[in-house]
């Protein structure tokens, strides 16, 4: 096997760890992350609660700040914590800074 053979296959070995290693992270990032009602600002929201689909068509649509029918996504553990709800709700939230 030639030096330029040799060279690619290890190139293509590292490459293909490198992306599985990105995939998992990925999936792991998603699992230590939480949805967090009431502390979105408008047009800074991830979603919204089923029930409020009929006001917008979802991530960045809030036109009200901190509305309890908008949600965040927020790493896991510090939604309470933020002053937002794990639950829609109606009216406005009222976060608190961290």
């Amino acid at each position: 096997m030639n030096k330029s053979a040799v060279a690619a296959s290890v190139l293509s070995a590292v490459m293909s760890v490198s992306a599985f290693g990105l995939a998992t992270a990925g999936v792991a990032r998603a699992d230590d992350q939480e949805k967090c009602f009431g502390i979105a600002k408008a047009g800074e929201n991830g979603c919204a609660s089923a029930s409020n689909a009929a006001m917008h068509s979802c991530a960045g649509h809030s036109t009200t700040d901190y509305s309890g029918q908008d949600w965040k996504l927020v790493p896991a553990g510090t939604c309470e914590k933020m002053g937002g709800q794990k639950q829609g709700f109606e009216g406005t939230g009222k976060p608190t800074s961290m």
